[in-house]
């Protein structure tokens, strides 16, 4: 059988007690649902970095994701976008000094 491209789009968000959190959550669910299908959600991970001061940061953390219906490499630049988007978007609806967003390519068996 062969192997299909797809394009994963991730996004890490806090796992915070604040009800914007989840409530961004939700609708990121609905957008991933709606525009490529469905999405999956893992909560809370464990993660750490660095803050801009430069002080080791600790948080938990709810990873949802998708894989969109297209390649990604026939669609970079709107994925580039797209991901431009969702934690711009993020980091607007949410108290963070920073979102990430990851988008690669996956391999999917039909």
């Amino acid at each position: 059988m062969p192997l299909f491209e797809r394009a994963r789009v991730e996004v890490y968000l806090p796992d915070a007690a604040h009800p914007a959190y989840s409530q961004y959550l939700a609708i990121l669910q609905r957008e991933f649902t709606f525009a490529f299908g469905g999405c999956s959600l893992v909560r809370g991970l464990e993660g750490s970095y660095l803050s801009r001061l430069g002080d080791e940061m600790h948080d938990r953390v709810n990873l949802l994701y998708s894989d969109a219906p297209f390649d990604f490499k026939h669609h970079f630049e709107i994925l580039s976008h797209y991901a431009d988007e969702l934690r711009d978007a993020a980091l607007q609806a949410l108290e963070e000094e920073a979102i990430l967003v990851a988008v690669y390519p996956v391999y999917h068996a039909q």
